[in-house]
């Protein structure tokens, strides 16, 4: 007996299962985070795609932690699906830049770690040769590595950035240069060091750390990108920006107006950095 209407009522019934597949989220990975200042990125992204229809979804990898060359590797490979980094030629060659810096240019913001007690060694310094005759420590690896070397600051680049706080503690270096947005949270994390933080001087230089993907997922970056503008124009960013925890804590904790400030350039900054774009960085004189 044939039944005529059969493949009819079969190709409705697949048909009525399409919805379900294709609404399954695209899972995003990520790094899992164990200092706050390491959850910032994901917590960006989070506000920014509530600012858009998707159907993406959070994923973390089998990993704490990873230096820069590995984050750029893995999102080269597609398994880690959005990294933070402070940009370069070199990593803006490899990946999908999304270019609206994430801390509003504060990580090059820097004020010092110093042993408690030794104030006194900073109080006459006034302007970048005064500096200059101390030691500062910083990862070998870093972005910002570079740009201490290219303004003439002497450095020790230790591989291992925990490593940095003890030989600091222990008199190897003079002072550790920390984004302003960081310090805090390292300071109470290293408490058992002896250890202040530099009260009179602040270095600052423009620095762009951006949200990247791979150049294969233009889809996400778009998604990104277009969120982050809107956010950015309708005040939104400003709004959780500024309310951020971290964020908050810094800027009322540090008297920046009080700070001598010592001004450097940044040679890795790409001449594609959004500097035109005054409503993407911190001004000073207005916080």
């Amino acid at each position: 007996m044939k039944y005529p209407n059969l493949s009819i009522c079969i190709s409705l019934f697949v048909l009525s299962l399409v919805p379900h597949l294709t609404a399954q989220a695209t899972q995003l990975s990520y790094i899992p985070f164990e200092a706050t200042k390491d959850k910032y990125p994901f917590e960006l992204v989070q506000f920014l795609l509530s600012k858009i229809d998707h159907d993406y979804s959070f994923q973390p990898i089998e990993v704490k932690s990873m230096v820069g060359s590995r984050k750029i590797s893995e999102v080269q490979q597609g398994n880690l699906s959005f990294a933070a980094l402070s940009t370069s030629n070199e990593i803006e060659a490899k990946l999908r830049p999304i270019r609206i810096p994430i801390y509003k240019g504060l990580l090059g913001h820097r004020i010092f770690l110093i042993r408690s007690g030794e104030q006194h060694r900073f109080e006459g310094i006034k302007k970048l040769a005064d500096l200059k005759r101390f030691t500062a420590g910083q990862g070998r690896f870093w972005g910002s590595t570079p740009v201490f070397r290219y303004a003439g600051i002497p450095i020790i680049t230790p591989t291992k950035y925990k490593s940095l706080f003890y030989m600091l503690d222990g008199g190897r270096f003079g002072y550790f240069p920390r984004g302003i947005i960081e310090i805090y949270s390292e300071l109470t994390q290293y408490s058992e060091l002896s250890l202040a933080i530099e009260p009179n001087l602040m270095l600052v230089y423009p620095t762009a750390m951006y949200l990247f993907t791979s150049r294969e997922n233009e889809a996400l970056a778009k998604h990104l990108e277009n969120a982050f503008n809107l956010a950015v124009n309708d005040g939104s960013f400003d709004q959780w920006f500024y309310n951020h925890p971290m964020i908050k804590e810094a800027l009322s904790k540090i008297d920046i107006g009080s700070r001598n400030i010592l001004h450097i350039d940044n040679p890795q900054l790409p001449l594609s950095a959004p500097l035109d774009r005054k409503e993407l960085w911190f001004n000073i004189e207005t916080h």
